[in-house]
């Protein structure tokens, strides 16, 4: 049976004015598996309309009452981890495992920023004249728009909403097309399930053709004071540039060309076993994904052979199956992206150890490549699938070179049983996030969160995520007349 859900505004499942509706398919079988509502300009206002009237009153809503509103949204969210599950299956191909983990982190998402509500939120600051008393307080920005992905859809879509949440404001979400129900309104239905109340959390969803259109309206609107946006690289720069030609603030979370390196002092068991979970969990389709396996050269033939070896035997097939950790990916179109891409990269010369060949629709099997060279497309692109490249180095110098050479800096993975010689390396590498004896796919909602270069800028996690939606305002109160020259 085909679900149908309206837009989210002030509480409320409202259609879009036109009447206009989008189907939302089922990546591997290509099926319809939802049928949303699909706004258009005019319902952006509408839903900002909502988010504007309400939020002086959230914003005034005890620390307490917006905390336990969050906390109860954590323990509802964990009872409907079957629910997400089913969302998860149904839109995004997921497996059941990473549905699971996607709750999981999400609901601690949602205790962090409870916590976070309580937390202090300013500084007393020196004052020049006698008796006075300076203060510098963060207080709530206004109006979020935030714009959450489909590849872990309720982390993300938490994420999307958690901290501007928490510090008072209220939002407008816009979930990917390729996940309207996982990444927005199952969110939406478990907040409002908590107690938030009508206005301060609205969802529009919208066709795919009309993305640009319904981003630009959103970040335009004057009554909006800030975006968050995760997601592609290409993406963000249109949504960073067209923040800031409205002078808005954007925290921009987005793609990474990640790499696990693995030092000479590393264990190699654990080390095909970081850096396989690190390449192939959600079959690739994560920004911490390890694209990249660098490999000191006494440890090359080894690890290669354990490696490759691993990644043939890893379960491919239905997402529903609880052994599938290669499933489909989000469509046929990048499954085809991601074969174009090893194409490309085996015509210029590079060697396939495992997987390749043509897609299956949405299925690309897991692949391994070596000897990949710079002019390849896939040496700069982000794979965003099941593919990574094992490349060998000889000293720290050459590993660090190579794990830079990359316009983005998200995360990086350093594999050594020797914590010293992994911190040194670790603070010549130029990412957000760095994990010493770890690989590079980690989040924790306690945690700075993002990354640099082309990966983005702006933090989540913590009080980084209450400062990025947050303004600082300075007060003085004098205890005193103070004396004027004139």
């Amino acid at each position: 049976m085909t679900l149908t859900h309206d837009l989210l505004i002030d509480g409320k499942g409202v259609p879009a004015r036109s009447g206009r509706t989008t189907r939302d398919l089922t990546p591997h079988t290509g099926e319809v598996y939802a049928t949303v509502a699909a706004a258009g300009p005019e319902d952006v206002t509408l839903a900002v309309d909502a988010a504007e009237a309400v939020f002086r009153v959230w914003a005034a809503v005890s620390p307490y009452a917006r905390r336990a509103i969050l906390l109860k949204a954590a323990d509802l969210l964990d009872a409907r981890r079957e629910q997400a599950a089913e969302l998860m299956a149904g839109e995004v191909a997921g497996t059941r495992g990473w549905a699971y983990f996607n709750v999981t982190l999400a609901a601690n998402m949602l205790r962090e920023a409870a916590a976070a509500v309580t937390a202090p939120q300013g500084e007393v600051l020196a004052a020049q004249e006698t008796g006075a008393l300076g203060l510098a307080v963060r207080e709530p920005v206004g109006v979020v728009a935030a714009f959450s992905p489909w590849n872990a859809p309720v982390i993300l879509g938490v994420r999307a909403v958690a901290a501007p949440l928490a510090a008072g404001n209220t939002v407008v979400l816009k979930p990917s097309e390729d996940a309207p129900l996982a990444c927005g309104l199952f969110i939406a239905d478990v907040l409002r399930d908590a107690g938030l109340p009508d206005g301060v959390l609205n969802v529009i969803t919208n066709d795919p053709a009309d993305a640009p259109v319904i981003a630009e309206a959103l970040i335009a609107d004057l009554r909006v004071r800030a975006v968050n946006f995760t997601g592609s690289t290409s993406v963000g720069r249109v949504i960073g540039t067209t923040a800031a030609q409205f002078l808005k603030p954007a925290v921009l979370e987005l793609g990474g060309k990640n790499a696990v390196i693995v030092l000479a002092d590393a264990d190699v068991d654990y080390a095909v076993d970081a850096a396989v979970f690190a390449a192939f969990m959600n079959s690739g389709q994560i920004c911490m994904s390890a694209d990249r396996i660098l490999v000191h050269a006494s440890l090359a033939e080894e690890f290669t052979a354990k490696f490759a070896a691993k990644v043939v035997t890893l379960p491919s097939g239905h997402p529903g199956e609880p052994t599938t950790v290669i499933g489909p990916l989000i469509s046929p179109a990048a499954a085809a992206r991601v074969a174009a891409l090893v194409e490309d990269a085996v015509a210029r010369g590079a060697t396939v150890l495992t997987g390749g060949g043509a897609p299956d629709g949405a299925h690309h099997p897991a692949t391994v490549l070596t000897h990949l060279p710079e002019d390849a497309d896939l040496y700069h692109a982000e794979a965003f699938g099941p593919v990574c490249v094992i490349d060998t180095f000889a000293t720290d110098d050459e590993a660090i070179a190579k794990a830079n050479h990359t316009d983005n800096g998200l995360t990086c993975g350093i594999l050594t049983e020797n914590g010293t010689h992994g911190l040194r390396v670790a603070r010549r590498i130029r990412t957000g996030i760095v994990h010493v004896n770890d690989q590079s796919v980690g989040d924790e909602p306690q945690a700075p969160f993002g990354g640099v270069k082309s990966s983005g800028y702006g933090r989540f996690g913590g009080r980084w995520g209450i400062e990025a939606f947050t303004n600082t305002r300075w007060v003085t109160l004098a205890t005193q007349h103070a004396h004027y020259p004139f």
